[in-house]
């Protein structure tokens, strides 16, 4: 007789966005975004952006690759899911008198009609989502043919890749989500984005970190960074140890032994819509 083996349960999706909602509405992640505004500016150059393009940023954070393409003379719609993101990114537009079109979305089910945006964006934003096909296949829908989908996600090999690991050892991931690191995989991008591309172009690139020591980093980002925040409220009497392992981290990636300085890799990915 034949017994099945039993599935393991699909990850209720659901939930899953409820906690990353809490995480990066957590904190003040604008104090870590602002940093990584070359990120946006080396972006908006790679997708060679035209005056009076039609562009969407998705999971946009505090701005940068809508800043990046307002300063283009863009027609910029700016969306996130966490309603203080966009506020910052909305001072800050107003601060340099650009015009931005901001607008709370989930990346998974945009508020856009098809073929709406020449050109579609996301720095280190849409990686995060729940569902990834969903995201993926929404970033196609709302981009014409012919238009372009450029994004900046973190690779498995990166700082951020150990850092995410070494929290995972504290806190694990939920079960049976695909991790966010395989959006700066070329295989996984296939799989979400070959179909309905032309051609996919994959630049690894790298961000470096330049911040006063690895002490002050944790200590920053255990307040400011929703991820690193809430995993520290999770761990309770290991919190010590956990510190201790971040730290232990920057030292062994900083490529300088008086502060912390650090090349983090990134993909940076050009998908042109078919």
């Amino acid at each position: 007789m034949n017994i099945a083996t039993p599935q393991p349960a699909a990850p209720d999706l659901a939930a899953v966005k409820s906690k990353q909602h809490a995480t990066w509405s957590s904190g003040d992640y604008a104090a870590v975004g602002t940093t990584l505004q070359i990120v946006g500016e080396t972006l908006a150059e790679s997708l060679d952006l035209r005056p009076d393009s039609r562009v969407l940023d998705v999971a946009a954070g505090n701005g940068n690759a809508t800043l990046a393409a307002a300063r283009r003379y863009c027609n910029v719609v700016s969306t996130d899911y966490v309603a203080s993101l966009l506020r910052a990114g909305m001072a800050r537009a107003e601060a340099e008198h650009l015009t931005v079109a901001f607008r709370e979305a989930d990346a998974e089910d945009l508020p856009f009609e098809a073929s709406s945006f020449d050109v579609v964006m996301s720095t280190f934003g849409v990686m995060f989502t729940a569902n990834q096909d969903a995201a993926a296949a929404e970033l196609l829908r709302v981009c014409r043919s012919g238009g372009k989908i450029g994004m900046a996600n973190w690779t498995p090999e990166s700082f951020i890749g150990a850092v995410f690991r070494t929290i995972g050892r504290y806190v694990p991931p939920p079960a049976g989500v695909r991790s966010p690191l395989e959006w700066g995989t070329e295989a996984r991008l296939a799989e979400l984005f070959g179909d309905s591309a032309a051609k996919i172009e994959v630049t690894k690139r790298h961000f470096m970190f330049r911040i006063r020591s690895p002490q002050y980093w944790v200590e920053h980002w255990r307040e400011v960074y929703g991820p690193v925040h809430k995993a520290f409220a999770a761990v309770g009497d290991t919190a010590p140890q956990l510190e201790a392992d971040l730290i232990a981290l920057a030292h062994e990636h900083s490529v300088d032994d008086r502060a912390m300085i650090v090349p983090a890799e990134y993909a940076e990915v050009i998908v042109h819509r078919a």
